[in-house]
């Protein structure tokens, strides 16, 4: 059987490697428009391993998180990648805040997250000298690590095991033929009896060429980032976290130390006018009118324009952005702040205008799209492979 992988991303190449496993000897190709692999959500991230604190328990995201936690652990010591648990505080500002981090500390214990504990304001300076806060959950065993490192060994892996990752080749549209699939692209016409759809930004209008419905809709949302200079980046020891704000699956604002030793600030999120809209002058006439011309955009900007708008002003203003940092670690100024680059989040919303919360996947016959994986999805990715072709097998199975 011939199984063709849309997406060179972490999540896509953790796919074809898993297949290659499981069916050591049968024919995998990944279908990639970019030049390099893990050129999109998996090399414009902060580089978190996150513990699973925040997910709905029994959710996707839950037990993939925690599953996919174990396995890149795993395979990072097996290929000498750097893995750092710096661990994380997620502190809370007031009493609201606070009772909200009570509810985290229930939900991380109910997903397993190991070594969860809650802190006072001694104990969080103890963790984080320069934060302050009311109190703050500690996850001691979050980690950093480079995702696009692991991209690239995933990409020689699926080599190793006799797939091809083919480079440059975007997928332009889909044809049934009898029990097999032909996938038109930008070189040759590919053959396959089996498409498994990982395309980050652009799932939703391959789902919808391969006969799935145009909803959920991706929406991009870029998350900008300042990074502290060198001399300023003792002030942060590992990860510091807002408590989320639990209508969004946005985080806010954090301070990220980075494998490198660099400490990222950001991101917040703006809608972007482009697919890849990473610079506030990217703009796709395309992408923009088909997200204003969705009939879920109007409901999603009239439940959350307030918050549309605050983000934006601090996307233009730097005072409000460094302000929402200072809020964690007082003793930040604007002056410690430079650019940084920018990533754009494949966020799912459906017609009702609703942000799509957990991992979705969904089968079209003999087409499987990974339709909304946004963030832990490059924790979770070993484990979304797993799930995915552990799918992707069964209904194999079931159509012979």
């Amino acid at each position: 059987m011939t199984h063709v992988v849309v997406g060179a991303g972490i999540v896509g190449l953790a796919v074809a490697r898993e297949l290659l496993i499981r069916r050591p000897g049968s024919t995998v190709v990944v279908l990639e428009k970019e030049r390099q692999v893990g050129q999109h959500q998996t090399g414009h991230n902060s580089g978190v391993v996150h513990a699973g604190v925040y997910y709905q328990p029994g959710s996707l995201k839950a037990t993939l998180c925690r599953r996919g936690v174990a396995l890149l652990r795993e395979y990072t010591a097996e290929h000498d990648i750097a893995y750092q648990e710096l661990g994380k505080v997620i502190v809370a500002r007031d009493a609201t805040e606070k009772a909200r981090l009570t509810d985290l500390f229930g939900r991380a214990r109910d997903n397993g997250v190991p070594g969860v504990r809650l802190l006072g304001p001694d104990g969080l300076r103890d963790r984080e000298p320069h934060a302050r806060g009311r109190a703050a959950l500690l996850s001691p065993h979050t980690a950093v690590v480079d995702f696009g490192a692991v991209a690239r060994s995933l990409a020689a892996d699926v080599a190793r095991l006799g797939g091809e990752v083919r480079l440059g080749t975007a997928v332009t549209g889909f044809t049934r033929r009898g029990e097999q699939m032909v996938l038109a692209t930008t070189g040759q016409n590919v053959v396959a009896e089996q498409v498994i759809l990982c395309a980050g930004l652009h799932v939703d209008r391959l789902a919808t060429l391969a006969g799935g419905d145009p909803s959920p809709r991706i929406l991009p949302f870029r998350g900008e980032y300042y990074r502290l200079r060198p001399e300023r980046s003792s002030l942060v020891r590992g990860l510091i976290y807002p408590v989320p704000d639990p209508r969004y699956p946005f985080l806010g604002v954090h301070l990220t130390r980075r494998v490198d030793g660099t400490v990222d600030v950001g991101p917040n999120a703006v809608l972007a006018l482009a697919r890849e809209g990473y610079r506030r002058r990217d703009v796709r006439l395309g992408d923009l009118f088909a997200t204003l011309g969705y009939s879920g955009f109007p409901r999603l900007a009239a439940r959350h324009w307030r918050t549309g708008v605050q983000e934006m002003l601090g996307s233009l203003l730097k005072g409000r952005f460094v302000a929402a940092a200072r809020h964690y670690v007082p003793e930040l100024a604007a002056a410690d702040l430079v650019r940084a680059p920018a990533g754009v989040r494949a966020q799912a919303v459906d017609r009702r205008g609703d942000l799509v919360d957990d991992f979705r996947i969904e089968i079209m016959g003999r087409v499987i799209a990974v339709r909304n994986a946004p963030s832990p999805a490059a924790t979770s990715s070993l484990a979304i492979a797993e799930h995915v072709v552990e799918r992707a097998l069964s209904a194999a199975t079931e159509r012979e």
